[in-house]
């Protein structure tokens, strides 16, 4: 089916993010898997190609165009090429809106430049040892000391958590915390009491650091406070569509590129004395996938029309995060088993798409909490 979301800027935009990562990201790849993070200059040439900050005011450097439908291109161009490590989604998707929407005009001054450049690198902190996607359980706090915020505790699997060089941390700034008794705080590179701790080995995106975080008497000051006091809760729900869909349109992008390539793989490989597609157990895998496919694409695209028009709600973002996210699975999984051994080889690309792409059913909220949102909207 012919896709209506998009027309001849988003194409060419497409276009310019093929160019980049032609020439930007695919020859570096292997190395960054195997040094465990990308480099900077990565960034940096991001940032001179217009990829950063899209979304941000041109005032502050940025392309002032809100039009989630760009970051969309992002998405699925860097899932088909096979390059998670250099998370522009996160940067633009999830962590841009939480400065543009929260920060004051001084905070938009001192961060947003560095932001669409690639000077800044971006993180979010809200996962903890004993706290993963329960808000509730986060233990790290940040007392008002007058004139700062004293923040302590620790935080883990961290995105661009060794790159980073602004870290928007999610603390305790009242004793019971909760819904309505957590914060969030600015941490910038070389504050005192600020350490990170290793790049954790992961099954995938090995080029995409992760790290733990730790802050000991961290003195924050009081203008690092993004957004209200107490108020990180619903900040947090606030944003959370926009990163579901993003997620959910990797996944789908995902998928489709797996089905491309075993379809290819499977006219070619031969099985007793001919192509595996010759055989119905193949075609009917092949075509369940694409249905499935087709099926995710067409209510994603939907998803992504009332997004771009203000109307895409926590419950349809949760269903296309689910949705997607496990279909991507699924066809991982299948597209693999169709290689036969050489899917189980790292050169193959669709061994490396099997490992990157398991973690999408976990972060950004994992499927079993998408359930639950979905299902608490409809039985209460």
């Amino acid at each position: 089916m012919k896709r209506r979301i998009f027309d001849a800027e988003h194409d060419a935009f497409r276009d310019t993010v093929r160019t980049f990562l032609a020439k930007e990201v695919l020859p570096h790849y292997d190395r960054w898997e195997k040094d465990g993070v990308v480099a900077r200059e990565a960034w940096l040439a991001a940032g001179r190609q217009g990829l950063l900050g899209l979304a941000v005011p041109e005032e502050y450097g940025g392309g002032g165009n809100p039009d989630f439908r760009y970051g969309a291109v992002l998405a699925e161009e860097f899932t088909r090429a096979g390059a998670p490590g250099l998370a522009i989604g996160l940067h633009n998707d999830i962590i841009g809106p939480y400065l543009t929407d929260l920060g004051t005009d001084e905070q938009k001054r001192r961060w947003l430049p560095g932001f669409c450049t690639g000077e800044t690198v971006t993180a979010i902190a809200m996962t903890e040892p004993g706290a993963g996607s329960d808000l509730q359980g986060i233990r790290t706090t940040a007392e008002d000391r007058g004139d700062h915020w004293l923040l302590n505790g620790s935080k883990t699997f961290i995105s661009n958590g060794i790159l980073a060089d602004l870290v928007v941390v999610v603390a305790k700034t009242t004793p019971e915390g909760g819904a309505h008794g957590l914060s969030l705080l600015v941490v910038e590179r070389g504050m005192p009491g600020f350490e990170r701790g290793r790049n954790l080995d992961k099954i995938g995106q090995k080029a995409q650091d992760t790290a733990e975080l730790f802050f000991h008497d961290v003195r924050v000051p009081k203008e690092n406070l993004l957004g209200e006091v107490d108020g990180a809760f619903v900040h947090l729900m606030t944003h959370l569509a926009q990163e579901r869909l993003a997620i959910a349109v990797a996944a789908a992008a995902g998928a489709e590129h797996l089905l491309e390539i075993t379809t290819a793989y499977v006219k070619e490989r031969e099985a007793f004395g001919r192509p595996l597609a010759r055989l119905q157990h193949v075609r009917f895998e092949i075509a369940e996938m694409a249905t499935e496919c087709a099926v995710t694409r067409a209510f994603l695209d939907r998803c992504i029309e009332d997004h771009v028009d203000g109307g895409l709600d926590a419950v349809h973002a949760s269903m296309a995060k689910w949705w997607a996210t496990e279909l991507q699975k699924r066809v991982a999984d299948r597209c693999l088993q169709l290689h036969g051994g050489y899917g189980y080889m790292s050169e193959y690309p669709v061994a490396r798409a099997f490992t990157d792409g398991r973690i999408q059913t976990i972060y950004g909220g994992t499927t079993e909490i998408m359930k639950e949102i979905i299902g608490r909207s409809l039985l209460g």
